[in-house]
């Protein structure tokens, strides 16, 4: 019950943890100072206006209509968006100007990074409610799974990485530098032939089988980053 009416995992335990710690270090601030100084507030890590805000963010995330994962269209939105878009751009900006101390131009690496992770992001919101298509159904949320089935959807997902790995090495051809031609194109090539093999020996009917496979699938989705900085 605690899955089908709560954000992701990851989000919900290290901002509920945050939110607890907050919480509790600020109403007993100065004794945590003594008896816990490791905790953010009591460390000065965090600032008062921080724990506050972290407060705050944290029952917004209760609210149901921020309850995403009943929207699959806005959930794999959000994804999309985060990982695609934002993650992309701003990480590249942030190190060009605060780290190397560079004017922000955005390459053709970073460019091809974003489009080709338009791709992966919708894979992995559609991908990761394929093994929780039994508790979906039982508390009401429509996810595309539910709507399509898991064989449908499946290997929706898969064509869909499939075409990015084809769209990556149309790219990679066009490389003016041999040597990043070359790795890129095989690279690409690999990735897309490993996930071809390995989407025809997954049993549908196992549910291990299935999150397993979503494993290998985040694995390819960092592996492509090894690949992208080496698209001229």
């Amino acid at each position: 019950m605690l899955k089908a009416h709560s954000i992701p995992f990851p989000s919900s335990f290290s901002s509920s943890s945050s939110y607890s710690s907050s919480s509790s270090s600020k109403c007993f601030l100065q004794q945590q100072v003594v008896n816990k100084p490791e905790l953010p507030l009591a460390s000065g890590d965090f600032s008062m206006e921080t724990g506050r805000q972290i407060v705050f963010m944290a029952l917004l995330m209760t609210i149901p209509l921020l309850r995403w994962k009943r929207f699959p269209v806005l959930a794999a939105s959000c994804i999309l968006i985060v990982r695609a878009i934002v993650v992309q751009l701003a990480f590249y900006a942030h190190i060009q100007k605060y780290v190397l101390g560079r004017s922000i131009v955005y390459t053709k690496s970073v460019l091809f990074g974003v489009a080709f992770m338009c791709f992966f992001s919708p894979v992995i919101a559609l991908f990761k409610d394929i093994p929780d298509v039994d508790g979906d159904k039982e508390f009401g949320i429509q996810s595309f799974t539910v709507k399509l089935g898991q064989k449908k959807v499946f290997w929706l997902c898969v064509n869909m990485l499939l075409m990015a790995y084809g769209a990556a090495t149309v790219i990679a051809a066009s490389s003016s530098s041999m040597p990043s031609r070359i790795v890129t194109v095989f690279g690409h090539c690999a990735l897309a032939l490993v996930l071809r093999v390995r989407a025809q020996s997954v049993d549908l009917s196992s549910k291990a089988a299935i999150s397993s496979f979503y494993m290998f699938i985040w694995k390819l989705f960092y592996a492509g980053y090894f690949l992208i900085p080496l698209v001229r």
